[in-house]
């Protein structure tokens, strides 16, 4: 990318069918910014689970998303998977719906993810949001929230929760790109109600 060789647009990288990433979600990554899947981990094919992130999405550094396919059954004694060294003790592989699967982990549109942070499975982030670095992601983050720490907690709202649903109705990142160009000025400002007469041009 001109300018920024450390940022790639991630949906042109990716090859794994169960990462779905919108039109102009970068990683930032000086190292290896083509190489975002390595950052979604315990993504196993049989798990079946998916990470959805939306478009115009900025990922920072070191940002890890963690899936259903970390997870151990702790209905027993021992969380220990026996299962998978074989030899006998796939004998007492967990049943059916005996691993907690706690579904597809969902990113929004316009959501920025800072420095080293951690999406934990089956969250959902919404449409807005920004995760403070190294933040520790366990619950849903409400559209237009910032939210940090471990576990990240909302530190506030960036936007009263009707003006949130405003533009999440405006929904600019659904706009044709030509469009986008043409009122980054308004896209970028603090101006909700210029922005929805963009929205009606």
């Amino acid at each position: 990318m001109a300018g920024f060789p450390q940022v790639c647009f991630i949906r042109n990288t990716v090859s794994n069918p169960n990462i779905i990433v919108g039109d102009y979600t970068y990683y930032d990554d000086p190292e290896d910014s083509e190489g975002f899947e390595r950052n979604v981990l315990y993504h196993f094919p049989f798990v079946g689970d998916r990470l959805v992130i939306g478009k115009f999405c900025a990922i920072a550094r070191g940002v890890q998303f963690i899936m259903n396919g970390a997870n151990h059954r702790m209905s027993g004694i021992s969380t220990y998977p026996f299962e998978i060294f074989g030899n006998g003790w796939e004998a007492v592989a967990p049943a059916d719906g005996e691993l907690l699967h706690k579904g597809d982990t969902v990113i929004g549109n316009d959501v920025w993810i800072g420095y080293e942070s951690l999406v934990m499975p089956g969250v959902h982030i919404g449409n807005g949001a920004i995760v403070a670095a190294r933040s520790v992601v366990v619950s849903d983050v409400p559209a237009y929230a910032i939210v940090g720490g471990n576990p990240a907690r909302v530190i506030r709202e960036r936007f009263p929760r009707d003006v949130a649903a405003r533009l999440e109705s405006i929904a600019w990142w659904d706009w044709p790109i030509d469009k986008v160009t043409q009122h980054l000025q308004v896209i970028v400002s603090g101006d909700v109600d210029a922005l929805e007469a963009c929205a009606r041009s």
